[in-house]
């Protein structure tokens, strides 16, 4: 940074005005970086796994590689400040989005409105760069997300989360498809894999958020029909994760142990909350086991198709 630029910087700061730091940490809070990141793992496991099982190296498809992660990651990025621009109305009720930028009114909501579709029509046409089946099922994690999740099913009914989580459960697909378009069981796999995760994982933090999204009007499992039915749905669906590894059998011995140790301490650890007095502090266990649960089993994955 030239002294100009700072004092510059340092000038706007002191009329009052968003500096340039600030202008930036807007940008990243609108598109929900941590969401983006987190995604590029999984798009970036099934680019990996597509590479691994159709025999093609990785530094040969470097072209592939780039237009894949950049064009998921701005195709993430758009819908979550479209997700922004439509939650304007109610993120301000609740703690956790009560200082993005629309609600603070740093950010022009035409601006993140316009933001967004422009992030996501770059981001669509990069991965058209690899496969027109890449860019189709990377709208389809769009389309999901801003109109099936947003502004439909979380305001609506209970099964919004469930809803939200197909659009989740796309980035490993888009991985794999930017590689080989055509059907395969692994990413049918990954998808279920990632599908199957989102409903414990987002029940047990509206479980941690429930007098919140009561307070915003939003239906979630928790407000609705409390954390009874809540606890044994996410069990069910921490349950139903178990066979999935199997299908992965070619990764080899050590991967399968370690996914399946994973399902077991994760099944364990929901059957353990119906024991537990304190179910906030439940959640919050299972709500941090899924994070860790998440990134240990797709490293895993990547680590096992190291050639």
């Amino acid at each position: 940074m030239t002294n100009e630029t700072a004092s510059s910087i340092e000038v706007d700061e002191k009329t009052g005005k968003l500096s340039v730091a600030a202008i930036w940490k807007d940008v990243l809070s609108v598109v929900k970086i941590g969401i983006v990141n987190s995604n590029l793992i999984t798009t970036f496991t099934g680019l990996w796994l597509a590479f691994y099982y159709m025999g093609e190296g990785f530094l040969e498809n470097l072209q592939t590689v780039f237009f894949t992660l950049f064009g998921s990651a701005l195709i993430i990025a758009g819908a979550c400040a479209l997700n922004n621009f439509i939650d304007r109305d109610i993120d301000h009720l609740m703690e956790r989005t009560k200082k993005r930028p629309t609600v603070k009114g740093t950010m022009e909501p035409k601006h993140v409105l316009w933001f967004g579709i422009l992030l996501t029509v770059i981001g669509t046409l990069s991965l058209l760069m690899t496969t027109v089946t890449a860019a189709i099922v990377g709208l389809i994690g769009v389309i999901t997300y801003v109109f099936l999740y947003t502004m439909w099913s979380k305001r609506n009914n209970t099964l919004n989360t469930v809803i939200g989580s197909v659009s989740g459960a796309v980035p490993p697909v888009i991985g794999w498809t930017a590689v080989d378009p055509h059907f395969h069981i692994v990413p049918l796999v990954l998808f279920l894999l990632m599908f199957l995760w989102q409903p414990p994982h987002f029940l047990a933090l509206a479980m941690k958020r429930c007098e919140e999204y009561r307070k915003a009007g939003i239906p979630m499992l928790p407000v609705v029909h409390g954390f009874a039915i809540t606890k044994r749905q996410i069990v069910v669906w921490v349950a139903c994760l178990l066979p999935l590894p199997f299908y992965l059998f070619p990764l080899g011995k050590a991967f399968l142990v370690i996914a399946t140790l994973l399902n077991i301490g994760w099944l364990a650890l929901g059957l353990y909350g119906f024991k537990m007095k304190d179910d906030l502090k439940w959640a919050k266990w299972m709500f941090v086991y899924s994070l860790n649960y998440l990134t240990i089993l797709f490293v895993t994955m990547v680590i096992a198709a190291i050639d």
